[in-house]
C-alpha cells in the first residue's frame, strides 16, 4: 500500500470563494480511479505544541502500489487540480509511506 498525505497552505485563508474551490478541486482530484480510499480534512482543534495546524486543508489518498500513485499523479484529475488550484496555495507539503 502507498500512502499519500499532502498539506496545503492557502495564499488567502480567510477567503471563503477560494476555500470552496479548493475543496471542490480536491473532491474532484480525488475521484480519481487509481484512489483506493481518501479524506480531506482541515486542523484538528487541538491545543498541543507537537501538533502541527498551521495548515489550511490535507488529503490522504491511499494507492495499490507506486505504480498506481504514478498513474493518478499523470492523470487528468491531477492535471486539471493543478491547473485550478495551484494559484490558491502558498505552500505544499508532500509525505509518503509504504505500509
Amino acid at each position: 500500500m502507498h500512502t499519500h498525505i499532502v498539506f496545503f497552505w492557502l495564499k488567502d485563508p480567510k477567503n471563503a470563494d477560494h476555500r470552496e474551490t479548493f475543496a471542490a478541486g480536491l473532491k474532484h482530484l480525488l475521484a480519481d480511479p487509481n484512489v483506493l480510499a481518501s479524506k480531506i480534512g482541515e486542523p484538528a482543534k487541538t491545543d498541543r505544541s507537537v501538533v502541527e495546524s498551521g495548515y489550511d486543508f490535507a488529503i490522504t489518498a491511499d494507492f495499490q502500489n507506486l505504480s498506481s500513485h504514478d498513474a493518478y499523479q499523470a492523470g487528468q484529475n491531477h492535471t486539471d487540480f493543478l491547473d485550478r488550484c495551484q494559484v490558491l496555495w502558498s505552500r505544499v507539503q508532500v509525505y509518503d509511506l509504504e505500509s
